[in-house]
């Protein structure tokens, strides 16, 4: 019996669903049929329950999953074992990271990993902070960057890194000249919103309440799922938005966006995300080890700068 078909079978049990498993591990839909298929001809029986487009598993399903689950956990502690003897870092890592830290935290800190570790294998898996949980909570990915708050006590959630945000507005516009603004006054005008799910929207959420306003006053004129995207309904003068500080520093250079600083300041944590499992792949607890150091050393240099006036 293939691994390939019970690493299929446990995304299915977990996702419950076809179509989902098939995104998650990069197959068509039914190459999973055909793969869950095979499975229950080895044991004579059908794993999953169909019915009114739902699936469930069956009590048989129910039995492979646990043993399913015990088979890889197994995996995972013999090659953590054997490792510990070689010295070796090797394998494979799905990672999964929302969206602004996909695309501006970790291109550069996954190059220096793979740098010092060039025999892992990493699959990175992008969507917005509830995805990232989710695929966590369904051991779907080993570890999880998301920029906001988690609220499984099941999972180990670790800060690395705090996230400075501001309001950005297309040149020309009134509150470009002004110094720090206030929510109550970013709230008066049209605004560009992330998409429900996203940490960066559920943070602004959080800070309007905090601040004793009413967060369905908030003009939004527009949601969209990414960042770049949001930047360029800004540029074109279709509304305001927060985002991320780090994130704009090419459209600030070449004038098309103007940074506004917010009062009080908002900042956010960049966190870890994984399932706390007692045996992981070497290869996860030294990525652990190494985005610790890195965040850390990141973390100096922002304080440096700012002791230095930069």
């Amino acid at each position: 019996m293939a691994d390939r078909r019970l690493q299929v079978f446990v995304s299915v049990a977990r996702l419950l669903s076809f179509t989902k498993a098939a995104e998650a591990l990069h197959m068509t839909q039914p190459a999973v049929t055909f793969q869950i298929r095979q499975l229950e001809d080895h044991f004579n029986t059908r794993l999953f329950d169909r019915a009114h487009n739902r699936i469930s598993l069956t009590e048989a399903g129910q039995r492979v999953l646990g043993f399913a689950e015990q088979i890889f956990a197994l995996y995972a502690e013999m090659d953590s074992s054997v490792q510990s003897i070689t010295g070796e870092v090797s394998g494979e890592l799905e990672l999964g990271a929302s969206t602004t830290i996909a695309e501006y935290m970790l291109p550069s800190l996954l190059g220096l990993f793979k740098t010092r570790y060039p025999d892992v294998t990493i699959r990175l898996k992008v969507g917005n902070t509830d995805t990232i949980v989710q695929m966590v909570e369904n051991n779907l990915i080993d570890l999880g960057v998301v920029e906001a708050r988690v609220e499984n006590r099941n999972l180990v959630v670790e800060p690395c890194h705090r996230d400075r945000m501001v309001l950005i507005v297309p040149p020309g516009h009134e509150l470009a000249g002004e110094g720090p603004v206030s929510l109550r006054r970013v709230m008066q005008y049209p605004y560009i919103c992330r998409e429900q799910g996203s940490g960066t929207r559920e943070v602004l959420l959080q800070q309007i309440e905090a601040a004793g306003l009413d967060s369905a006053d908030l003009d939004i004129v527009l949601e969209l799922g990414s960042p770049e995207s949001i930047k360029g309904a800004v540029e074109a003068g279709m509304g305001i938005s927060i985002l991320s500080r780090t994130i704009i520093d090419k459209e600030v250079k070449l004038g098309t966006l103007v940074p506004v600083e917010i009062d009080p300041p908002i900042e956010r944590p960049f966190l870890f995300v994984h399932q706390k499992q007692k045996f992981r792949l070497r290869a996860v607890d030294e990525l652990l080890t190494f985005v610790r150091e890195y965040c850390c050393q990141q973390e100096q240099g922002t304080a440096t700068g700012a002791t230095d006036g930069r």
